[in-house]
Formats: structure tokens, C-alpha cells, sequence
């Protein structure tokens, strides 16, 4: 029985899966290039504004710019797509719960695992492409950086799953989701170490979860020379209050679907 279920399941998900990549990147898959291609010229750009504005970057830091740049704009980039495409799909996707066998959990599961799936394949496209133009060295510790990497995907997926519970229930929200995504520019870690940051200001940031997973991923790529600070107890105990707390605001708002 259970297994049974869960094949069903799997179908449902795999076919909304397919239905979403098809809408996303349309059917000659051209739309998947930009997955790779705003990465690569966002850092591009941002490496070279910096290389001109910042030319004493590496010595006044300790570390090089590109791996820097790179490893704060993904988890950034990840961030916000979780956040951002996470809100609305329930409500975009409402037709489909027409079919007794979908239900708002399968299309949520598959917009998280498809924006995990595409963050994580960009990220490594990009970490190649800088590689082979020698901008980056290999991870000092691939499985730090794998788990770091998760941590920013769990954390960003439980404040998505809030947004939506807070979506689904009063929908002027929605038109604050943007602002929530550009004010994680600040409190990300994405454009700062903790380590450059005063003693207050530290103890602050450190309350944060996101910046656990972004100080985790340069500790993995940097490794022990260059001063980190993150503690994944906290920040999983953190991130899934959220989820569940966002879970649970998404089934009492259940109520205000309309199924076409």
C-alpha cells in the first residue's frame, strides 16, 4: 500500500516536473541557457567592476575575488529563486488541483526540487567555466561545501514556504516578496565575511541562518586559512522551524483556493 502510494506520487511529481521545465525553458530547451548564462555574466560583470574598483581586494582580504563573488551571488541566486518562484505557484498552478491526484504539496515539492536541481547545476557549470579560466581552485572540502550548500537550500525553502502560507491568505503580500528577496542582499552573507564585520555586529549576523550556509560553502573553498564562522546545529534547528511553521500556514490557508 505504501508503496503503492508512492509511486503515485512520484508519477504526479515527475509529470509536473516535466510540465514545468517544458513551461520554463520551452520545449527547444533554449530558455535553459539563461540558467547558466545569468550567473556567468552576472559574475563576470561584478568580478571585473571589482578588479577595477577594489584592485587591492585580495591582499586587504586574504582570499581571491572570483571564488568570492561566485560562491555569494549563487546562494544568493538560490535564495531568491526558491523565495520568488515559491509564492505564487500554488495560485498560478490552481487548474491543476482540478485533478484529484494533484494536491498543493506535489506542485510546491516540484518547483523546490526544480530550483534546487537548476541552482545546484549552475553552480557547478560556473564553478568549471571559472576553473578553466583559472579564477578558482578546487574545494578544500567537498563535503562541507555539499552541506553547506544544502543548509542554504533548506533555510531559503522553509522563508519560501512561509511567504506562500502568507500569500495564500492575503494576497497584497505578494507585492512585498521582492522586497524580501533584495533585503536578503544584506543579511545573506552574500557580499561580506562575518570575520570583517564588528564584534556586535557579528553576534547579530550570527542569528541569521543564511549566512551559516554561505560562511560553510567559502569555508569549504577557502579552507582553514581564512576565518569563518558557522554553526549548522543552529541553523538546521532554525530552518526547520521555518518549514514546518511554513508548512503548517500553507494547509490553514488551504480554505482560500478556488479550484477552477
Amino acid at each position: 500500500m505504501i508503496v503503492a502510494e508512492l509511486r503515485q506520487h512520484s508519477r504526479v511529481i515527475g509529470a509536473l516536473l516535466m510540465r514545468e521545465m517544458t513551461t520554463r525553458f520551452g520545449r527547444e530547451g533554449i530558455g535553459f541557457l539563461w540558467l547558466v548564462g545569468e550567473p556567468l555574466l552576472f559574475c563576470g560583470g561584478v568580478i571585473l567592476l571589482w578588479s577595477l574598483v577594489k584592485p587591492t581586494f585580495s591582499s586587504d582580504h586574504g582570499l581571491r575575488l572570483a571564488p568570492f563573488i561566485m560562491t555569494g551571488y549563487m546562494c544568493l541566486l538560490l535564495m531568491r529563486h526558491l523565495i520568488g518562484l515559491l509564492t505564487p505557484a500554488v495560485q498560478s498552478n490552481v487548474g491543476l488541483l482540478y485533478h484529484r491526484f494533484v494536491t498543493p504539496a506535489h506542485i510546491l515539492l516540484t518547483r523546490i526540487l526544480l530550483e534546487i536541481a537548476g541552482g545546484t547545476l549552475s553552480f557547478a557549470i560556473l564553478y568549471v567555466v571559472l576553473g578553466l579560466l583559472q579564477q578558482v581552485q578546487p574545494p578544500e572540502n567537498y563535503l562541507l561545501l555539499y552541506a553547506g550548500w544544502g543548509l542554504v537550500a533548506f533555510c531559503a525553502t522553509g522563508l519560501g514556504l512561509i511567504m506562500t502560507g502568507l500569500v495564500m491568505r492575503f494576497e497584497m503580500v505578494e507585492r512585498v516578496v521582492g522586497l524580501v528577496s533584495y533585503l536578503l542582499m544584506p543579511v545573506s552573507g552574500a557580499f561580506f565575511m562575518v570575520s570583517w564585520l564588528p564584534p556586535t555586529a557579528q553576534k547579530v549576523m550570527m542569528y541569521i541562518p543564511f549566512v551559516h550556509g554561505t560562511e560553510s560553502i567559502r569555508a569549504a573553498i577557502f579552507g582553514e586559512f581564512v576565518e569563518t564562522h558557522y554553526d549548522f546545529g543552529y541553523a538546521l534547528l532554525v530552518g526547520a522551524i521555518m518549514n514546518v511553521i511554513g508548512l503548517l500556514m500553507i494547509y490553514a490557508s488551504l480554505d482560500r483556493i478556488e479550484v477552477e
